[in-house]
Formats: C-alpha cells, sequence, structure tokens
C-alpha cells in the first residue's frame, strides 16, 4: 500500500500549502471573504488525485479499481476547473492587485497539476491492462470528457454529486447539447478548445516524465 510522499507529491503539497497561505494572509490581513471558496474548490480537487494514487496501487482490473476509476473520472473535472476560477480575478480593494493575481494563479496552477498528474496515474494502471495505443487514445477521451465537464460546471453551474442529487436536469441539459449541436457550438468550441489545452498540457508531462523517469 503506497503511503509515503513521492518527491512530485511533496512539491505539489507545498504548492496547495502556499495557496492556502496567501488566502489565510489575505483573510487576516483585509478581512474580507472573496476568495474563500478556494479552499472548497481546492478540496474537490484533490480528489481525483486521491482516488488515482488509490487506483495505482491495485494489481487488477476488478469491481474496487473500476470503482475508483469511475470515482475519479466523475471528480476529474474539479481539478482543471480551477483554471475557471481566473474569471473571479478583479482588482479589489484592501489588497493589492499583483498579490490577489498571485493568489487565483497558483490556485489554477495546482488544479492544473492535480488533474495532469491523476491522469497519468490512471493511464499508468490501465498500460497494465491494455495496450498502449488503446490507453493513448482513452485518455484523450478522458481529457475531452474533462473539458465537457468543466464547462459544465462554470457555466450550467452543474456538481459532480448532481449525477445522484439531480440526475435529470443534468442528463437532460447533456442530452440536448449532443442531439442539438448547432445550438450549442459555445459549447463545443469551450469544450474542443479547453480540451486542446489541456491535452498540450497532458503531452509536455508526459514528456518531461519520460526524460526525468519520475514517479507520478
Amino acid at each position: 500500500m503506497k503511503t509515503r510522499l513521492t518527491g512530485v507529491e511533496k512539491a505539489l503539497a507545498l504548492s496547495i500549502a502556499f495557496s492556502i497561505s496567501l488566502l489565510a494572509i489575505r483573510v487576516l490581513y483585509t478581512g474580507n471573504e472573496a476568495y474563500v471558496f478556494y479552499i472548497w474548490n481546492i478540496f474537490l480537487a484533490i480528489i481525483p488525485f486521491l482516488c488515482s494514487r488509490k487506483l495505482i496501487t491495485q494489481t487488477r482490473m476488478n469491481v474496487r479499481s473500476i470503482l475508483l476509476i469511475g470515482g475519479w473520472l466523475l471528480f476529474f473535472p474539479n481539478a482543471p476547473y480551477l483554471v475557471t476560477d481566473l474569471f473571479h480575478f478583479t482588482a479589489r480593494s484592501g489588497s493589492p492587485a499583483w498579490f490577489d493575481m498571485i493568489l487565483v494563479t497558483s490556485a489554477s496552477w495546482n488544479g492544473l497539476v492535480l488533474g495532469i498528474i491523476s491522469l497519468l496515474q490512471v493511464e499508468y494502471f490501465l498500460k497494465a491492462h491494455f495496450r498502449e495505443k488503446k490507453v493513448r487514445a482513452i485518455s484523450y477521451l478522458f481529457i475531452l470528457l474533462c473539458g465537457y465537464g468543466i464547462y459544465l460546471g462554470r457555466f450550467l453551474r452543474f456538481n459532480s454529486w448532481d449525477v445522484v442529487t439531480n440526475p435529470l436536469s443534468l442528463f437532460s441539459s447533456i442530452y440536448h447539447s449532443i442531439l442539438h449541436p448547432l445550438q450549442h457550438t459555445g459549447t463545443w468550441a469551450f469544450t474542443l478548445i479547453f480540451s486542446c489545452l489541456l491535452g498540450i498540457v497532458y503531452s509536455m508531462a508526459k514528456q518531461m516524465q519520460q526524460r526525468s523517469k519520475a514517479s507520478w
């Protein structure tokens, strides 16, 4: 069972602690809770990483591993979703604009890294059970689904748990966007462009991983 943190995980923990520290400093200095929502969003971004971290300790493709993959995929969009929280950045009284810029940028970075590392961990598990070309295709499908999931969260305000708590509304929105794509050009434009961004970062991370032979 994997318990000890790898070097990458230690660096990631430091990065998250940095963002939370900036937030705490801002709240204490200004008395304003404008960016406190980052605590919840970062927590949600950590969930897919925890799922994938548990997944790579599994040796077989069984019900347990399938549930871990399902849980990971359900929460996967919450990680890179943090990038879209850049929408909330604006000059606010009480705190220097440069400080808030660093805060929101660091949080976005954490979400992006959490998402990409978790994807690489899922890919690592899948490679033990499927051919490399098939795994690569599955990974890019996951990225596309992630882009769509981020759209559902950011613009339609759905959450991962709406699969259980609000399934009719969620699946109705999904159904209409798929059945009438020309009426939802913004949906698919965002999905494809954001997925391209994730795909590029994912490809760069894979190249860096191969060169350094790092343990994710």
